[in-house]
């Protein structure tokens, strides 16, 4: 095996190391979740100046270690201002970086995973619509083996013209309808956005305006996504702030 290797990855978060350095953690297209030191990234003549940055798209070159790999070059592959232009595009970011963190395992390989941030973060920058997040959650869990059955009851497998799916159970893994109901209501109104993402039809799901019921789908969202990786979120608070 090559100590030197070259990949891209999107940088997931960063903390401080010693005086002048910085470990950054990164999901990469071909080597999973990589932790490396970029060496001198905070001082002020830094050869990686802002390019290791959380949200930042980078082609890396990367130095094998024992622990932690070693930064040894790093190029932006498109600019991060984008995403720093507005506290709503940022924090959607944030809230993404976070989800991935939690499910993208140390020298796993999961180039799915990367292909979807990488995509997700262009779609922030272009477009912040108010259920990038949720869509990307759901597509996430989706991509997990955790897809949810939006389109019979659960429980009893009715799905008649008459069925009224009311109900969202996490346990359960999808809707129920009213005789079997448990766990949370679902508006038709969030159901429909739900089969929007998940069914083939996102630009439609993305082009809706903030409302009730992007609100709901949202907070199921997260509540899902949460109830997978057993552990709360803590960047959807700041996010679902604004």
């Amino acid at each position: 095996m090559s100590e030197l290797y070259r990949d891209s990855g999107v940088v997931l978060r960063t903390y401080k190391l010693r005086e002048a350095d910085r470990i950054i953690v990164m999901h990469t297209r071909d080597n999973g979740k990589v932790r490396a030191v970029a060496k001198g990234v905070r001082k002020t003549k830094s050869k990686f100046g802002a390019r290791l940055e959380p949200m930042s798209h980078v082609n890396v070159q990367l130095y094998r270690g024992r622990e932690l790999d070693i930064v040894t070059q790093a190029e932006s592959v498109e600019p991060l201002a984008p995403m720093l232009s507005s506290l709503d595009r940022a924090s959607q970011g944030l809230a993404v970086l976070e989800a991935v963190d939690q499910l993208s395992l140390e020298r796993e390989p999961n180039q799915q995973l990367y292909r979807m941030v990488v995509g997700v973060l262009r779609t922030i920058a272009s477009n912040p619509s108010p259920i990038n997040v949720p869509a990307f959650y759901w597509k996430l869990l989706a991509n997990e083996g955790m897809r949810p059955q939006l389109d019979v009851c659960v429980r009893c497998g009715e799905s008649g013209p008459g069925t009224q799916l009311v109900a969202f159970d996490l346990n359960e893994g999808g809707v129920l309808c009213r005789a079997c109901r448990s766990g949370q209501s679902i508006s038709a109104g969030a159901l429909s956005l739900l089969r929007d993402i998940l069914g083939g039809r996102l630009a439609h799901a993305l082009a809706q305006p903030e409302s009730p019921v992007t609100h709901e789908v949202s907070a199921l969202a997260t509540r899902a996504l949460e109830f997978h990786i057993e552990r709360r979120l803590k960047a959807v608070a700041m996010f679902e702030a604004h």
